[in-house]
């Protein structure tokens, strides 16, 4: 069987995204002349995003695939090798770190960036699927909730995040349905006592989805069962948020790096940098807090310059 032999490069950016990205701008401008594997989706969370409006620089709003692909061509235009493929593989024992792409291609990198990203958790109905696309189902409420202005929503959730985002939306929606699969919460105390206490949330008990309604405008409904009655419910609202928790991709990486019990990879504080030297993490990968585009995109910018510097103190040129 034939080897290829192992290309060797200062940067290696793993995953795309608003943090991958704006790392291969940055690396790019530097000199770095990174190489970027995009991961299955080459762009991250934000393909599945329709109108990103609280990004600076787009008055008008744009898409969220339509954005990506900015990113993607400025990336390019300052010269980063943007290449389609999987790291499946890494081996960060030596100076130089190993990185293998779909189990065959073998990267040896002076640097690594890892902007994975996260991946939130869904239902896994069919409608919620379809809607994701048309609009009305979304799984940040700080990115979306702002198009349900005077409007009923639903949100399904129990968690931290589930009661922060039900608050956040009940400032601006007329009502909040915030549907709990059992019968108590697994948010904190506080988080909850501000739940119960925001008049326009109403919270369903032992509540499961079973259907999200709609046209071709977007959401117009859900049909939630209720279990300890057994009764269907319908729920006339225009945004269904899903707020169960997103999962970091970051499984290739566990045994390496120090994560938290999620999978979030812990940086030391202020900076990118993991506890493996020349291997620093970006974006959602390590951000469990903001999650945002605009957040992503500034670790981005980090991850590069203390990748550059790691070298320039190194100096590997």
């Amino acid at each position: 069987m034939l080897m290829n032999t192992p290309e060797h490069v200062h940067c290696l950016i793993i995953g795309s995204g608003p943090a991958g990205y704006t790392a291969a701008i940055y690396a790019a401008r530097a000199d770095l002349k990174p190489l970027m594997y995009t991961g299955m989706e080459q762009g991250g969370q934000l393909m599945q995003t329709t109108e990103v409006e609280n990004y600076p620089g787009y008055p008008n709003g744009i898409k969220g695939p339509e954005m990506m692909h900015d990113f993607l061509e400025q990336a390019k235009r300052f010269g980063t090798d943007v290449r389609f493929g999987m790291a499946t593989k890494v081996d960060f024992t030596g100076p130089v770190h190993k990185v293998w792409i779909d189990d065959n291609i073998e990267i040896h990198a002076d640097t690594v960036i890892i902007a994975t990203g996260a991946s939130a958790k869904w239902l896994g109905l069919d409608s919620e699927n379809k809607y994701k696309s048309i609009g009305g189902v979304s799984a940040c409420a700080v990115c979306d909730g702002f198009f349900y202005r005077g409007k009923d929503v639903a949100i399904v959730g129990a968690g931290d995040t589930a009661c922060e985002e039900a608050t956040y939306l009940a400032k601006l929606c007329k009502k909040v349905y915030m549907i709990v699969r059992r019968g108590e919460m697994r948010a904190s105390k506080a988080m909850q006592h501000r739940v119960l206490n925001t008049p326009n949330i109403e919270v369903i008990w032992n509540a499961e989805t079973k259907e999200i309604l709609g046209d071709e405008n977007g959401v117009t409904g859900a049909i939630i069962h209720i279990d300890k009655t057994g009764e269907d419910r319908k729920l006339d609202v225009y945004g269904f948020f899903v707020a169960i928790g997103h999962k970091p991709n970051t499984d290739i990486f566990k045994g390496w790096l120090d994560m938290d019990e999620t999978g979030y990879i812990i940086a030391v504080p202020g900076t990118s940098k993991t506890k493996i030297e020349g291997v620093f993490a970006v974006g959602d990968a390590q951000d469990k807090i903001y999650r945002q585009a605009v957040t992503a995109a500034g670790s981005g910018c980090m991850g590069a310059l203390d990748a550059e510097r790691y070298l320039a103190a190194k100096g590997i040129h």
